[in-house]
């Protein structure tokens, strides 16, 4: 692997190991709302990062939010927890059951998709939940032109390749974990196999592989897209057009593609380590991104919030010891970022992780 960046984060992460119990369910929290958060808002679920996580801590919803986006969320947490626990026996090899069932898993049962034609006729059809497509599918790129994916008929034929060359490539040991999951990850988005939550699966099935090899699991942020699809249309346009090509592509082919998310993937793990490693009261985490607060205040601020959630404006006055126009201003600014959120209680929830 000649990626010195992330060569250089992954020492980083080794040289902190064995991690304490604590700052290992520290990072589990974290990881597993910004996972799930972004994986799922890259495919436009609008769920906002504060109702994220108090649906995965405490199964509750706070504010307006979409019943489907709501279930697709706790679904998502629960494949994610199916995927981390398969991950762990190492000594089973990879299955096309086990991609279909954490499918099923995802989208939880079948539903019926209904679309206007032009002249108005309505057309519908069946995503199923862990069965591969039954009828084409293809994106249109930003550039707006169709591309298509492996046709229904290809898809068995395909995953048996894809699982299969999983499995001997883990065997043989001579690709490194990183490269075998972002190339696993490329082939599986060329193939397509399920009408509905491809990309999700891809992402799980890359930390699956990553974890599998004792590697950080790693997120995709939602605000970086534009950039991860663009790295994949790069690629596509080495590899060339035809599904066949995409499902058996080199990692050669994919250098785009597997450039961006080494990149993504050293600035993830470096991320891993400041976290545990770099303890500041003045520091705090929010969605993958350092946030270093200009004074003291906002982090006294968010820790009464904390202790306090049912705190008024006059009990921050006096405790924080600012006049009530700064703490106004401050709480817009904190609420604005998504940092903050108040339930149909008037309790002050907080979404940002202090760094200790």
């Amino acid at each position: 692997m000649d990626n010195k960046k992330l060569k250089t984060a992954l020492d980083k992460w080794y040289n902190i190991q064995p991690l304490s119990e604590d700052d290992r369910n520290r990072l589990s929290r974290r990881f597993t709302i910004d996972f799930n958060y972004n994986s799922n808002h890259i495919e436009g679920n609008t769920l906002t990062y504060g109702q994220t996580e108090i649906l995965l801590l405490f199964g509750k919803v706070i504010g307006e939010a979409d019943v489907k986006d709501v279930q697709d969320m706790a679904a998502s947490n629960v494949a994610l927890r199916m995927a981390s626990e398969e991950a762990n026996f190492r000594d089973i090899p990879l299955t096309q059951n086990f991609i279909r069932t954490l499918h099923k898993t995802l989208l939880r049962e079948d539903y019926t998709v209904y679309r206007n034609l032009p002249g108005g006729v309505q057309t519908s059809y069946t995503v199923h939940a862990g069965q591969y497509k039954t009828r084409p599918n293809s994106v249109i790129t930003r550039y707006g032109d169709r591309f298509e994916y492996a046709s229904p008929e290809e898809t068995p034929s395909l995953m048996t390749d894809l699982v299969d060359w999983y499995n001997d490539e883990e065997k043989k040991g001579k690709l490194h974990p990183v490269e075998l999951a972002i190339l696993f990850h490329y082939r599986y988005i060329r193939i397509h196999p399920f009408e509905d939550g491809n990309g999700r699966i891809a992402r799980l099935m890359m930390n699956y592989i990553l974890l599998r090899h004792n590697l950080p699991m790693i997120v995709v942020r939602s605000r970086l897209k534009q950039y991860y699809l663009e790295a994949l249309h790069q690629a596509d346009i080495i590899v060339g057009r035809m599904p066949v090509e995409g499902a058996h592509a080199s990692l050669k082919n994919i250098r785009p593609f597997c450039k961006y998310m080494m990149q993504l993937i050293a600035q993830e793990v470096e991320n891993d380590v400041l976290f545990v490693s770099e303890k500041s009261e003045n520091v705090w985490w929010y969605d993958g991104e350092q946030i270093k607060f200009r004074t003291a205040t906002y982090g006294n601020l968010l820790r009464e919030l904390q202790i306090e959630p049912a705190a008024t404006f006059a009990y921050l006055q006096k405790t924080i010891g600012i006049n009530r126009s700064a703490i106004q201003k401050m709480l817009q600014t904190m609420l604005d970022k998504g940092y903050i959120a108040k339930d149909d209680k008037g309790s002050w929830r907080v979404f940002i992780t202090p760094s200790v």
